[in-house]
């Protein structure tokens, strides 16, 4: 097995659910010699996709890591979900591989899954391949396919093969960059290598020729061969298309049938010849700006790119070693909490096996367990050694869920199961919101909740309810008005009494100060819940102590955290106490506390209170023809249409949509869609509630408090 960094190659599959990722690296393994025979999905018997849960809905929904040599080189293999609901888990394998694989069903052309993944594929600048898998199918269609990759993803997306005969008969492929004909035998496997028919040639040459011009485009001293001579011999092609391929300039097309086993090594001796290893890669990025190189002369680095937890084992820690070397007994130091691990065992995984080996060089993968303070995302380093690669960044969640148990108890177990699953999957969010006091549930879209749920029940024995949560709702006033109240209270012994006079008004940037008031004092608070508080102290001639502005403060506070319309935060508000009286032996701050909390109640309802909402940014990826039925769908959501435009072939609608409003859109969005269509949602702003919602809203808050 090599231990040279050259040798190695990192590849991730991509592509949408079907496109064919864990039956191609199954036909990748058998050709390789990793395994005797191939499993399938429906055995449930593949190297990938090992685990129970995926075996049940025969779908990949995690990543997995496995390996296979192929001549002299070791190609480490990523597979991951289709499914944009486990996003993190192609985003993780993106960040440690080298090269993309990105598989296009031949009969449904570029399918939204596989939009999604350009998105970070972009971001990496990962070297891509793509593969027109599944050309045996009845209804494959190569032509459409390699037009729907060249409109999506330009024109550097440039064929290598073509099939002669797709289909059902599929069994030969033309090269135009080897200028051979593969026509494999009816078991699939091992191809015969012929001349390319005669009536083919001519297209067979024009892509060939295309080839050589990318290629000598990219190196200097290649153009000026190829502009003397005409061409370019193999080991030139190679060098050209590999400089080609690491700057993102080129992305080639192949043919292939991984359940038939036909062109999987030819795409595999690609990767051997041309892909880029570890070392051919620019750099790492540092948190810090600056690159670091993979070379297994430098100190050791290396980074967790993915965690999760298994029963009799514990932690189990998937990493890239980004230089040096890594053996067992090394003691590494985590850059993130400055903590000392001490790597006891490394392993190559096998998707579930794991062997152990003596040593990693840099631009390996591998797998460690038991690490005490390791988590995903996290940088390790020899002693004295200051690097920090940057993290990996995931999506914003698109659904939210309130979780609940039966009993106080129950909730403690599932807090703390939910912890242990957040640590494996970053794109997961567990939160207590002070708000509406629900523990909230958030991910990518109910596959994935519902993921969760079902881990939590057969891994952890905990059961979870899950409901749509309350909105967070914001409570402000759109006119102005005056209060006074006087607090009293008299029960033997010292006495209670204060009264204020206010004025509260909508608070904006730049508005006029209030007329008719000597203004004293004022502030001007920005709320930690958003929006803005100005208090204005205009008492004069001494008709209430100044040293009970801290209380009358507070009780205003009291009531803005808990609005009169809904209990919802106020926000936006402009109050000035003008005038009042304190008794010299009954006034105290409690006394004023509840006499402000009172004023400011009575005026809030007097100056037009208004609920306000938190509206989403949405975005919505879609096919054309589904374009009406997304529409009609948001228009039923209050939404706000604010913009149209193309992205590839696909229709890209935005919209401001009440939070309200998106409770289950994603599952919505798949069924109106056939799973064609995704969507992202972010914060925007507050905005209005229509008179009819507030009403309706005002009147279930007070029922509630009846109940209660």
């Amino acid at each position: 097995m090599s231990t040279n960094t050259k040798d190695l190659r990192n590849v991730v599959l991509l592509g949408h659910s079907g496109s064919g990722k864990t039956t191609f690296i199954e036909t990748m393994l058998f050709e390789g010699g990793a395994i005797k025979r191939r499993g399938t999905i429906e055995a449930h018997n593949t190297v990938s996709d090992n685990t129970d849960l995926e075996h049940q809905r025969e779908n990949t929904l995690f990543s997995h890591q496995m390996f296979v040599n192929w001549r002299k080189n070791k190609i480490n293999v990523l597979d991951t979900p289709g499914f944009d609901d486990f996003v993190g888990e192609v985003i993780a394998s993106l960040k440690v591989a080298d090269t993309a694989l990105i598989l296009v069903n031949a009969s449904a052309g570029v399918e939204v899954g596989t939009e999604l993944v350009w998105e970070y594929v972009e971001k990496y600048q990962t070297p891509t391949l793509f593969v027109v898998n599944q050309i045996d199918h009845p209804k494959a269609d190569f032509e459409a396919s390699l037009e729907q990759i060249k409109n999506r993803f330009g024109a550097k997306a440039l064929p290598i093969q073509y099939p002669l005969n797709s289909g059902e008969g599929f069994n030969q492929i033309i090269d135009a960059l080897r200028m051979v004909m593969y026509e494999f035998p009816a078991t699939g496997g091992k191809p015969e290598k012929k001349p390319i028919p005669e009536s083919e040639l001519a297209r067979a040459n024009e892509m060939h020729n295309a080839l050589v011009e990318i290629a000598a485009e990219n190196e200097e001293g290649l153009m000026e061969k190829y502009f003397e001579e005409g061409n370019l011999s193999e080991e030139e092609l190679a060098q050209g298309l590999n400089i080609a391929l690491a700057k993102h300039d080129f992305f080639p097309v192949f043919v292939a049938s991984g359940l038939k086993d036909m062109g999987s090594g030819r795409i595999m001796g690609f990767i051997d010849d041309i892909a880029p290893s570890p070392a051919d890669r620019a750099g790492e990025k540092l948190e810090n700006g600056e690159l670091l190189k993979c070379d297994s002369n430098d100190k050791t680095t290396l980074f967790i790119y993915k965690t999760q937890s298994e029963p009799q084992v514990g932690i189990v820690s998937y990493f890239k070693v980004y230089s040096g070397e890594l053996k067992p007994g090394d003691e590494l130091v985590n850059a993130e909490n400055g903590e000392t691990e001490r790597i006891s065992q490394i392993f190559l995984a096998e998707g579930k096996d794991r062997t152990p080996v003596d040593k990693l060089v840099a631009g390996d993968l591998g797998v460690t367990v038991k690490l005490k303070y390791g988590h995903s995302n996290n940088t390790l380093n020899t002693k004295g050694v200051d690097r920090k690669i940057e993290p990996m960044q995931f999506p914003e969640s698109r659904i939210r869920k309130a979780i609940f148990t039966e009993n106080a108890a129950e909730m403690e177990k599932l807090i703390s199961s939910l912890h242990k699953i957040q640590e494996e999957d970053p794109t997961l969010q567990v939160l207590q919101s002070n708000e509406t006091k629900e523990t909230i549930l958030s991910g990518q879209g109910q596959l994935h909740l519902d993921l969760v749920k079902f881990r939590l029940e057969k891994e952890f024995g905990v059961k979870m309810e899950m409901k749509n949560p309350k909105v967070s709702y914001r409570e402000t006033i759109t006119g102005k008005a005056d209060a006074d109240y006087r607090h009293k209270k008299q029960s033997g012994g010292a006495g209670q009494f204060g009264e204020i006079h206010m004025r509260v008004e909508n608070y904006y940037e730049g508005m006029p100060e209030p007329e008719g008031f000597n203004i004293r004092n004022k502030e001007f608070e920005d709320l930690s819940w958003g929006g803005k508080f100005a208090f204005y102290w205009c008492i004069v001639g001494g008709a209430i102590d100044s040293r009970y502005i801290g209380a009358i403060k507070k009780g205003i506070m009291q009531q803005m955290k808990e609005g009169p319309l809904t209990g919802s935060h106020c926000q936006n508000i402009r109050v000035s106490v003008y005038d009042g009286k304190m008794h010299s032996v009954d006034s105290n701050d409690i006394s004023f506390q509840l006499a402000a909390s009172g004023a400011f109640k009575e005026a809030f309802h007097n100056a037009r209170p208004q609920l306000l909402e938190p509206m989403y940014h949405v975005e919505i990826l879609c096919p054309d023809e589904c374009t009406g039925d997304v529409m009609g769908d948001l228009q039923t959501r209050r939404a706000m249409i604010s913009g149209m435009d193309t992205e590839g072939h696909y229709q890209k609608i935005m919209a401001e949509v009440p939070l309200a409003e998106m409770n289950d859109y994603g599952s919505t969005l798949r069924s109106l869609t056939g799973g064609r269509a995704k969507f992202t949602m972010k914060f925007s702003d507050y905005q209005l509630v229509p008179a009819n919602v507030q009403q309706e809203l005002v009147k279930q808050h007070s029922l509630e408090k009846a109940e209660a």
